[in-house]
């Protein structure tokens, strides 16, 4: 195998970091917490969302807009160990640990971006 197949082989072998993060917003205090399989990866869609308007949060894209994109921070909370969760039970323990950070941190309202998850 020639090194170039080499490197893409142990590219694809690589389990990127997976766990929870906060974006802030420096200014206000205002957080948003979400979590994600990948969060480098999370972390330049959310830049991308936010300078093309697309992200889901009005209020966060307001706040983008009037203190620009220095006044926001991304900051990974917790992550997770691949070798510590079965790989079909990643998402699961990715969604368990973001719900036990919207519970600490209670980003909503005038604290935050999220918006409350509907009891069932």
């Amino acid at each position: 195998m020639d090194r170039r197949k080499q490197l893409k082989s142990l590219c694809k072998e690589q389990i990127p970091t997976m766990g929870v993060y906060q974006i802030k917003n420096n200014i206000t205090g205002r957080i948003l917490i979400g979590s994600s399989p990948n969060l480098s990866g999370r972390a330049n869609s959310f830049l991308a969302q936010v300078e093309f308007h697309a992200h889901h949060s009005k209020s966060l894209k307001e706040d983008w807009t009037e203190h620009g994109p220095d006044s926001f921070s991304f900051e990974i909370l917790e992550t997770i160990k691949p070798d510590d969760v079965a790989k079909e039970n990643w998402r699961k323990a990715i969604a368990a640990l973001e719900d036990k950070w919207l519970s600490i941190l209670q980003p909503y309202d005038d604290r935050g971006y999220n918006t409350q998850k509907k009891q069932r």
